[in-house]
Formats: structure tokens, sequence, C-alpha cells
């Protein structure tokens, strides 16, 4: 089983778990009310772990309480604001949509017509695949926000970020763990010392970077701005998955090399799938670098390439700020990193721990 074969029946056995989830729930209460009523289940035994569970509950309920906060914010619309204590009620009396229908748009799938034709022959066949909509905004609201826009150029960025920086970890970070070559370690400390002495420069490395990117041409281009983050995140993340790597026995690939596979299948078949946790946690870690970085997007890029941080920054005007839009615009553009966290979690939890490997 390969590894993507491995990560796609992970994912598929999460969403049955998140949809069986409910169910399951509610069997576990049943049986335990019934346990108690028959006088199986001691009252105390179930006392206990519900008060833990309620203080639980509400602890994460504070820690939520200002995504709560916001959340409220862009369901009263374009008449919420910051600067009043009618938008702070935990309850507020009117609930709109429009924010969130300004954000998201027009949801529909365009219309098209393919045209096959028959070779060595006159006739020609004409498929048209009609334009499904699933959310008209004109229905809603006046305008529509460019949060598609935004958010294209943020995930074009953000893919190629991950894609250029782990093509260069993995085999960086398997030398590093597996290989001896002179001056080794040194040149790992190097590596990190070198990035963190450059990223402590903070304003001075933007102007040199600003100056640099104008000189050559390169400003508001996404590829570039890619590789810009890229490299930042290169370093880090190499020590990162490197540490990881070092937890995985090296007996596994001697026993494999002993049955005959090639150091590519070695390194393919035996150490990335079990390395998946480490693999998971410097995948989140670059993509987060493409997907939030703010201030060099705000620097190079122009309106019509400008990622979703710096679009929502857009929407502060000089006098004014729709707060009601602007709490949807940040919902909304933080929504993707949560669902993509929490299929990740299992994984991110043992990459950070650096756990040892059960055989």
């Amino acid at each position: 089983m390969t590894m993507f074969e491995s990560i796609r029946r992970k994912l598929a056995g999460d969403v049955r778990t998140a949809i069986d989830k409910p169910a399951e729930f509610r069997a576990d209460v049943e049986y335990t009310i019934q346990g108690v009523r028959r006088g199986t289940i001691s009252p105390r035994d179930v006392l206990i772990p519900a008060v833990s569970t309620l203080a639980t509950l509400a602890f994460v309920f504070v820690l939520l309480l200002p995504i709560y906060w916001v959340l409220m914010i862009a369901l009263q619309g374009e008449g919420a604001t910051l600067y009043s204590t009618d938008s702070a009620g935990l309850i507020p009396e009117q609930f709109s949509l429009d924010a969130f229908v300004w954000v998201v748009g027009d949801l529909y799938i365009p219309g098209a017509i393919f045209r096959i034709a028959v070779p060595f022959t006159d006739i020609v066949y004409y498929f048209e695949w009609p334009r499904i909509v699933f959310l008209d905004a004109s229905n809603y609201v006046d305008s529509t926000s460019d949060f598609p826009r935004y958010f294209w150029n943020s995930l074009f960025i953000g893919v190629a970020t991950v894609v250029i920086a782990m093509s260069l970890i993995v085999p960086a970070a398997y030398a590093f763990s597996r290989r001896e070559f002179a001056g080794r370690m040194k040149l790992l400390y190097g590596y990190i010392l070198f990035t963190q002495i450059g990223g402590g420069l903070g304003i001075a490395a933007l102007i040199a970077l600003y100056t640099i990117f104008s000189s050559t041409g390169l400003t508001n281009n996404k590829l570039v701005l890619a590789v810009y983050y890229a490299a930042m995140a290169v370093p880090f993340n190499t020590w990162l998955l490197k540490t990881y790597m070092d937890s995985i026995p090296v007996s596994y690939e001697e026993a494999a090399i002993m049955d005959g596979a090639s150091p590519f299948r070695v390194a393919w078949e035996i150490v990335l799938p079990l390395a998946k946790p480490g693999l998971a946690t410097i995948f989140i870690f670059i993509f987060l670098t493409g997907w939030m970085e703010f201030i060099v997007a705000q620097l190079v890029l122009r309106p019509e390439n400008y990622t979703l941080p710096v679009g929502l920054f857009s929407l502060v005007d000089t006098y004014t700020v729709p707060w009601g839009r602007f709490s949807a615009f940040a919902l909304v553009y933080a929504s993707p990193i949560v669902f993509v966290y929490m299929f990740a979690q299992r994984y991110i939890e043992s990459g950070l721990s650096f756990g040892g490997v059960s055989g």
C-alpha cells in the first residue's frame, strides 16, 4: 500500500467516524441511562465524568469566546460595530447572513459545450453542460466581495509553496538523518543560524527584499512570492522532519535492503510512510506560511494578485470599517485551515511529540 493510498484510507475513515460519531454518542448515553436504572452502573461513576466534561466545555467556551463574538458581529450584517455595546451581546436580537453572502458571492458551476468529431466522417456530436447555480448572491446583496479571486491567489501561492518546499525538505531531511558526509552537523546548524539571523533583520530585510524584487522586475509575481515563502520555510521544517526521521529505527531500512529493496524504495516505501506525522506537521506549517503571510504580500503584490490577508486588510477604510463584512470575511478566510487541522490533528500531535515508532 502506497503512502497516498494510506492517507486516502485514513481520510475516508475520518469522514466515516465523523458521520457515525453522533449515533455512537447517543447509543452510549442510552446505555449509561439504562445501566443506572438497572443498577449495574453507579451514579457516582457517571457524575464525575459528566462534571469533568461540563467543566472542559466551559473552559473551551471561554477560549472560543472571541471567535464567537466575531461570529455574532458577522451575523448582524452591516449594522454591526465594535464601538457600541449593542453588538456585544451573546445572543443579538437581529441576525442576517448578508455579510456571508457578500463574502462568498455567486456559487455556481459554469455551463459548457463539448464538441466531439468522429474521425474520417462528417459526424459531430455536441454535448451541453448546463450552468448549475447553488447561490445567486444578487437576490440578497447589491454587490459581492473579491473573496473568490483572493482565495484562488492564496490557494495558488499556498500549494506552490508546499510543492517547492516539500521537494527540498524531504530529501534534505532524509540525507541529514540517514547519510554521513563531511560537515553534516555544521552545515545543519549553519543552515538554521543563517536563516534566523536573516529573519531577525526585520525591516532592513524587507527593504532589501523589495529592492531585489523591483530591480529584477519580479514584483507582483505569485510564483516568485511562493519561492520566497518556500525558502523561508525550508530550514526550520528540514530540522523538524530530520528530528522526526531520527526516531524511525534504522533496522527497518536494513531489513528492506536485505530483501533486495533499492535505496529509492527504502525511502519511498519504508521511511516516508513511517514519517507521516512529521510530514503532516510540516505540511501544515508550510501551507500556513503561504496562506497567512501579510507583510511581504502587501509589499510586492498589486490588487489583481492580492491574497486573502491583503484582501481582508483592504476592507479597512480611512474613516470606517464594515465590521460585519470584515468579521464574515475573516471567518470564511480561516475556515479552510480549521478543516485541514481537524483532519490532520492526529498526525500533527504525533509529529510535534517526536514519539518513538512501535514495532
